[in-house]
């Protein structure tokens, strides 16, 4: 029997923390591509990238491999692609050096340890494998294929209005009101850097969020003459403007920066990896994730689009009012076009079957990566505003951005289960 009354805690990192600076230089690389793509006039269905990011202090290292427009491609002196020696098309790595100290410029980073414009960036970027290439892309009837095998999940709660699980979503806001401050540079958040992390503990009475009992923030500092109570004279204000009114009481306890000092901070402080922070990135362990991370993948990735696709579903679910809560996981293999399987689980809140509501997800989206791409808008330079704050429970852009938060299925959804 399901618990009613509880605490949950779930945490969020900045866009400065070192694995999001990661995060983001990975998802710059994927729009500069897509960007590209657009301006050659290559099909950008045919776009592949996987690229992995390494930050360290005044170090950055980008690998991976890609499919990328002639113009983003390194050429002889007669114009020849340049190849190297397992015959992998070799990429010109100015623009992708580029992008990346403009992403880290973007966050902030102007110190002596990481700063945009004097760190070393090597790219190790090289052409997309053969054997790959041959289980993903078309052949004569043959759909296009998953990019890999895996598990994906979607999950969606009536607990906040963009049906995303409070302790996550209010982690993540904390973070966002502080950054936008900051970066606004017209009061003491000047004062803070770039790398920070929240974590809240929500209270839940009858299957409710209703108010917070631990809030934890670590915020780096600028001036070193900042004590913690001094930093929380700073953020207090923010922090109680991302939570709703009463949810901070006497009882509420604090931790703004309990090592006492925060200075050295980002890439410089440790280093940063594509990809560690799925559970921020997801759901903040109020549901299962797939294990596989979305930043820095072109949406042929089902890690990225089918995790995608599973939270519009689920979202979709509970905004039609078939639930409360939905789970859904979809599985894939690589090279095969259609999943494997789609479960549900409304977790003892739907109105109807979980069987029929997998007959009728089946039928309202096309579950292909083609078709996911396709009705999700995918192929687009779209994706360095989800690495940071989370891929979900964002709004709807009007460039196509977090299409998947989208609520256009609730009527295809209500005739389906009928």
């Amino acid at each position: 029997m399901a618990r009613s009354s509880y605490l949950f805690t779930s945490e969020s990192v900045s866009e400065g923390h070192p694995d999001k600076v990661c995060d983001r230089i990975s998802d710059e690389i994927v729009d500069l591509v897509f960007r590209e793509a657009k301006k050659t006039g290559m099909d950008p269905s045919q776009v592949r990238i996987a690229c992995e990011t390494l930050a360290t202090t005044n170090r950055v290292i980008i690998a991976g491999e890609v499919r990328v427009p002639d113009s983003l491609l390194k050429r002889s002196k007669d114009g020849e692609v340049l190849r190297d020696a397992a015959g992998h098309p070799v990429v010109n790595p100015s623009k992708f050096k580029s992008a990346a100290r403009k992403a880290i410029r973007s966050i902030g980073y102007e110190q002596a340890g990481f700063h945009w414009k004097t760190c070393r960036i090597d790219v190790l970027l090289h052409g997309q494998s053969a054997d790959i290439a041959q289980g993903v892309d078309e052949a004569g009837n043959k759909d296009v294929g998953a990019g890999d095998q895996g598990i994906m999940f979607g999950y969606a709660s009536r607990e906040t209005p963009e049906l995303l699980p409070a302790p996550i979503y209010y982690a993540h806001k904390i973070l966002e009101t502080l950054t936008i401050a900051r970066k606004a540079n017209n009061s003491a958040a000047g004062k803070l850097g770039p790398d920070a992390k929240s974590q809240v503990t929500v209270r839940y009475e009858n299957g409710k969020p209703v108010g917070v009992t631990q809030i934890v923030l670590s915020t780096q500092h600028l001036d070193e003459t900042l004590s913690s109570a001094d930093v929380r004279a700073i953020v207090e204000p923010y922090i109680r403007e991302a939570l709703p009114e009463g949810w901070i009481d006497a009882s509420t306890v604090w931790h703004i920066n309990p090592t006492g000092k925060f200075v050295v901070g980002g890439p410089d402080g440790d280093a940063g990896l594509t990809g560690r922070k799925i559970i921020v990135d997801t759901y903040g362990g109020a549901a299962p994730h797939g294990g596989g991370a979305f930043s820095g993948k072109d949406p042929t990735k089902v890690d990225r689009s089918a995790a995608y696709a599973a939270r519009y579903l689920a979202k979709n679910v509970v905004a039609a009012g078939l639930a409360e809560r939905a789970t859904i996981q979809l599985s894939y293999a690589i090279g095969v076009a259609q999943p494997l399987s789609i479960y549900v689980d409304l977790h003892g809140t739907g109105k109807v079957e979980e069987g029929v509501v997998e007959t009728a997800l089946g039928k309202v989206m096309d579950l292909t990566p083609r078709g996911i791409r396709t009705h999700l808008d995918l192929n687009k330079p779209i994706y360095a505003k989800t690495s940071a704050y989370g891929h979900f429970g964002r709004k709807a852009g009007r460039d196509g951005s977090f299409s998947w938060e989208k609520t256009d299925l609730v009527g295809a959804l209500k005739a389906a289960v009928k």
